[in-house]
């Protein structure tokens, strides 16, 4: 191992990133948890010197040999670029709101400590990918994040259902991690290191890039809650509403995203060719079953889903600076209509919209921010997401990766059925919530959850205008604004999709099961695997323990017989010696 010493402001800054919000998450796990304001002041100080970190974060590119083992190196160090920085102050901004936002949130939570200083893990080992120069520490920050997850969506004890959505959580993402871990051994091993400069620099052959990439991909399915690896992200609303924000808007979902986009030319057109079959399911899948949930955040988590499909799709076609585009405009405003979505459930009580309605008079801020929100969602413009949005359409229409040219056909089929049915299901949740025939009295959250939601709405609106700012396209490598007349046909299907959903659908069995996949693979995978586990358990204790204990049980029957004998009287022993004395005698005479 060899001792890293650091030169540069920047490189400095690079690894202070996880490292400042590491050093609070640690601290906060020390402390009691009587000590409620000391972790809300510590992990409010660490989102937002993480915040200001990335802000003044600077390009690099710089490691340092750490372990080496026989041809193997692991390296040490940063490697950030402009889309880098721009991940990471997303990624500052939702924590700081989510850190301020927990703080009135869990105020009666006895546990908040313990869960403020969980949540600055997480944004850790997010920031952690972000800036990790070598696959080993990108690996790191991808396994803790998973860990976190687990720990978080389970926080609350008194929900009978949080354990399971936790474990379901953890072991849906473990099975990809397993093809993720794999995917970085093969590259790791061909190139004889794990830098990530000189993997992306090693000449493989097309078989290698080809299995390596989907192996990542199975990480990416379970990490982003991709078909087929989708089915936890749903159940994981069962975590506190902050955290369904952090997860879904910048961390754990964008993960898989941003590490396609990091290792992009290391795919092939056969892994892309997957990649977008997966987005164009995902996307179709998610936004469908989005359309039939009575549970407001369960609406969210579904177009979410569906969302990420779309980041998926534009990466499928050969565009990175659309699905990072895409990934940014995301995090502002899924954050936003999460927190948004705490402050309805905390004034009514429920999650459900069918006891919603009417809440626009008692609670405008937190209407007007919601309907910002899933403007941006359904792709209004000029809100961010349509521009955003706009751009992963325009990449369909003119792909140019190298995956096979239907697969733009599909990705783009795919994303204008999606505007439509996310405009519907958009439509039918703000009507639900916010007008409807019932009229439930509600009251505007505390300001500490009210302001983060105002913030978050500004991002959400204007975001998307950056793409007007040279220096914006320069970072992201856009190539420019696409208006032309194609653009009025996502606009006349979000229309369309928002007059259906505002008069109303009924709620279709397959959607609001999302066509029953979670019961397919529960009949599939899980049944299989608990009778082998039975069986294994059975075999175990009735033939290895069974053998072993009946070797005791023998012994000490055979023993207690021997003892017996022992124990027999004079004349039956003089018997018996007799007995045998005439039987060697005979056998003597016959032998």
């Amino acid at each position: 191992m060899t001792r890293c010493r650091w030169k540069g402001s920047t490189r400095d800054r690079g690894v202070l990133l996880p490292a400042v919000p590491f050093a609070a998450a640690l601290i906060g796990l020390l402390l009691p948890l009587g000590a409620r304001k000391a972790a809300a002041t510590l992990a409010v100080a660490g989102a937002a010197a993480a915040l200001v970190i990335a802000v003044l974060l600077g390009e690099a590119d710089e490691s340092r040999q750490w372990v080496r083992l026989g041809d193997l190196t692991v390296t040490f160090g940063v490697s950030v670029d402009r889309p880098a920085i721009l991940v990471a102050i997303a990624v500052g901004v939702v924590a700081l709101a989510v850190q301020v936002y927990s703080i009135a949130y869990l105020a009666g939570d006895e546990r908040y400590p313990p869960y403020a200083a969980q949540i600055s893990l997480f944004t850790a080992a997010m920031l952690l990918v972000v800036v990790a120069g070598d696959l080993i520490m990108l690996l790191v920050g991808w396994e803790v994040m998973g860990i976190c997850s687990y720990l978080l969506i389970g926080h609350n004890r008194h929900l009978p259902e949080a354990p399971a959505a936790a474990v379901k959580a953890f072991v849906v993402t473990r099975v990809g991690d397993v093809g993720f871990l794999l995917g970085i051994a093969v590259l790791g091993i061909g190139a004889g290191t794990f830098r990530i400069a000189d993997v992306l620099a090693h000449d493989y052959d097309t078989t290698t890039l080809t299995v390596a990439g989907l192996l990542l991909l199975a990480g990416v399915a379970g990490k982003s809650a991709q078909f087929p690896l989708h089915t936890w992200l749903p159940d994981a609303m069962a975590g506190p509403t902050p955290i369904s924000a952090l997860i879904h808007a910048a961390t754990m979902v964008a993960a898989g995203i941003y590490v396609v986009t990091r290792l992009y030319p290391l795919f092939t057109g056969t892994a892309l060719a997957v990649l977008g079959v997966m987005a164009a399911v995902t996307l179709l899948l998610g936004a469908l079953a989005a359309t039939a949930q009575d549970d407001i955040k369960r609406v969210l988590a579904w177009s979410t889903v569906s969302q990420i499909g779309y980041m998926a799709g534009a990466l499928a076609v050969g565009s990175t600076s659309a699905a990072l585009f895409h990934l940014l405009t995301h995090a502002a405003f899924k954050a936003l209509l999460f927190l948004a979505a705490g402050c309805v459930i905390h004034a009514v009580g429920s999650n459900l919209m069918s006891r919603m309605g009417g809440l626009r008079r008692d609670m405008p801020v937190t209407f007007w921010s919601f309907a910002i929100g899933l403007g941006a969602l359904a792709g209004l413009p000029p809100l961010a997401g349509f521009w955003s949005k706009e751009g992963v359409i325009y990449a369909a229409q003119h792909p140019h990766g190298p995956a096979p040219e239907w697969v733009g056909w599909l990705v783009w089929l795919a994303a204008l059925a999606g505007v439509a049915i996310t405009a519907l299901y958009a439509a039918r949740l703000l009507r639900g919530v916010f007008f409807g025939a019932a009229d439930t009295h509600g009251h505007e959250a505390p300001p500490l959850m009210r302001w983060p939601v105002a913030l978050l709405a500004i991002p959400s609106a204007l975001l998307g205008l950056a793409v007007f700012w040279p220096a914006f396209r320069e970072a992201l490598g856009l190539e420019g604004v696409h208006l032309d007349a194609w653009v009025l046909l996502p606009v006349a299907l979000l229309a369309a999709g928002a007059v259906v959903g505002w008069r109303g659908v009924p709620t279709v069995p397959a959607f609001a099961r999302a066509f029953w996949l979670d019961e397919v693979q529960h009949f599939l995978l899980v049944r299989p695997v608990r009778f082998a586990a039975r069986g294994l358990r059975l075999t175990d204790e009735v033939g290895v323990d069974g053998l072993v204990e009946g070797t005791g049980r023998l012994a000490v029957h055979l023993g207690r017989r021997l003892a017996a004998a022992h124990r027999t009287g004079l004349p039956r022993a003089a018997t018996a010696v007799l007995a045998a004395a005439v039987l060697l005698a005979a056998l003597g005479v016959i032998l």
